[in-house]
């Protein structure tokens, strides 16, 4: 448990928190924003992405028996919930998490950060985190990465994976 509390405070509380919360005490500005709704709709966007985070994260533990982090990685490929859709719910989350901060505080610069994320997260997971999972995963890893797109979800969701002994096991204890 301690390991996925510290992948936790170390990733998302950082990107989600911390930065925001550093940039927001830095620029200390609230321009009037030229929609009225941004507030509700930017409640909405964190709503969905803490939402798409908690399942991702909760998938890791009970399915892939690891964390959120690449120095404690999943054991077991993850293909359910909403893995089945996209390969990335957990940055999505992230993602609809800050654009939500951005939209409820106003911030241009809660809006720089959220593109910047993305385009560190477009240019690290290609290049590094698929080619681990490829070694990691083998053929499995290489059919779901063509069956299932890296940020538009699928409209039909594939097959989830079986469930394994130990999970079968659990379920059968509930």
């Amino acid at each position: 448990m301690a390991r996925h509390l510290f992948a936790i405070l170390v990733l998302p509380a950082n990107v989600l928190v911390t930065v925001p919360g550093l940039i927001l005490w830095r620029t200390a500005s609230s321009a009037p924003s030229p929609f009225a709704f941004s507030t509700d709709l930017g409640v909405l966007f964190v709503g969905v992405g803490l939402l798409l985070m908690s399942s991702t994260i909760g998938l890791f533990v009970r399915v892939g028996h690891g964390t959120l982090a690449p120095w404690s990685p999943t054991r077991q490929l993850v293909v359910r919930g909403p893995y089945r859709w996209v390969r990335n719910p957990m940055i999505s989350g992230v993602l609809f998490v800050l654009l939500g901060e951005a939209l409820i505080f106003r911030s241009p610069w809660l809006l720089a950060w959220w593109g910047g994320f993305f385009l560190a997260n477009a240019i690290y997971l290609p290049r590094f985190e698929e080619s681990g999972l490829e070694q990691r995963f083998g053929a499995a890893y290489v059919r779901y990465r063509r069956e299932v797109p890296r940020w538009v979800p699928r409209i039909v969701p594939i097959p989830p994976t079986p469930r394994s002994n130990e999970e079968s096991a659990a379920a059968d204890r509930r």
